[in-house]
């Protein structure tokens, strides 16, 4: 028996949390006695990763899930953003499979086991593609088209929706990236560097019924400037003297050229230089390259000591709670109340 762990990070849900926990009891149903490719049997748990909701939505989804043994829920102190939230749930999760969903049920988990099948075929990454995506055209659907192309060219990874939720991992996958601000949709991305095998699937995709989206196009320039972040991190994360030191000899170069000029100029014609702009261009560009140049290589420190240090996490947890057992003593709480 294979386990799959469902990881749903949710924020202020509370309309949408009863419905979404039915519809993924009946997606494990039909998952547990899934025999296709003559493959074993799937169980599965729930994880819902709470993010800070201050809309009585914990409560209701432990009412709703009350004696149901596959449902955990984490608990964050605080709203610490989707990424966070799913990083939490990875670290929580112990099957051999991670799937990942938004708990506005826009995604539909009844898609979880054909998605889970194409996992099978040899995949580490199964992402969904909302193909038919039922979202406003102006403030979601374009925004989200230019992304996911400008995306696909900086990374290399060609994928249609980097922005669904919606994705089937691998354990060793899931457990050994690491996320910080809004990168959880650079997931396959990042995962490239370990070569790992993607795959992405069309997937249903519904209109939002209840509660209000968290997502605005403010979003978007957010996504953009962590997309700079990724860039780096996939070409010279492990170099950055490579990236800061070419600048920084461009720079210097052009600075020398000018002075370079300039000196012929005054040396060679007598030519007053003391009152051109071209000096004080070609001084600032030296200095310029000379600071790129050290940049470089405290980023070259920096790197050392982040592979060298331990890592740490993103997320504070307050409780976690199981069916039919008090709050477990993390070690979150311990530390606060050490302090």
């Amino acid at each position: 028996m294979r386990l799959v762990s469902v990881v749903v990070p949710i924020y202020d849900e509370v309309e949408n949390v009863e419905p979404m926990y039915r519809e993924l009891c009946d997606m494990a149903s039909v998952l547990s006695s899934d025999r296709a490719n003559n493959s074993s049997a799937f169980s599965c748990e729930f994880i819902f990763v709470d993010d800070g909701s201050t809309d009585g939505t914990i409560e209701r989804l432990r009412g709703v899930s009350e004696g149901d043994e596959r449902v955990s829920i984490v608990e964050l102190r605080r709203n610490f953003g989707q990424t966070a939230a799913m990083a939490a749930g990875f670290d929580h999760a112990e099957g051999e499979i991670i799937v990942t969903l938004d708990g506005d049920l826009q995604n539909d988990p009844a898609e979880i086991p054909r998605m889970i099948a194409k996992f099978d075929e040899g995949y580490d990454i199964v992402a969904g593609w909302r193909k038919d995506r039922q979202d406003r055209m102006l403030s979601r659907k374009l925004p989200s088209m230019l992304a996911n192309k400008l995306i696909s060219k900086a990374t290399n990874v060609q994928l249609h929706d980097y922005g669904c939720t919606l994705k089937v991992f691998s354990a060793e996958v899931a457990k050994n990236i690491k996320l910080y601000g809004e990168m959880h949709r650079y997931i396959p991305a990042v995962a490239a560097q370990l070569g790992v095998r993607i795959a992405e699937l069309p997937v249903n995709h519904r209109a939002r019924v209840s509660g209000t989206s968290k997502y605005g196009i403010s979003r978007t320039f957010r996504v953009l400037l962590d997309l700079l972040t990724v860039r780096f991190f996939l070409g010279f994360s492990t170099r950055p003297l490579h990236m800061f030191g070419g600048l920084g000899m461009l720079s210097g170069g052009l600075g020398g050229l000018f002075l370079s000029v300039l000196a012929v100029q005054k040396v060679m014609f007598s030519v007053p230089i003391g009152n051109r702009p071209l000096l004080l261009l070609g001084v600032m560009l030296v200095l310029i390259g000379l600071q790129f140049i050290c940049f470089g290589l405290l980023a070259e420190v920096l790197v050392r000591t982040y592979h060298e240090s331990q890592n740490k996490k993103t997320y504070v947890v307050r409780n976690i709670f199981r069916s039919g057992t008090a709050p477990e003593d993390t070690e979150s709480k311990r530390l606060v109340r050490a302090l």
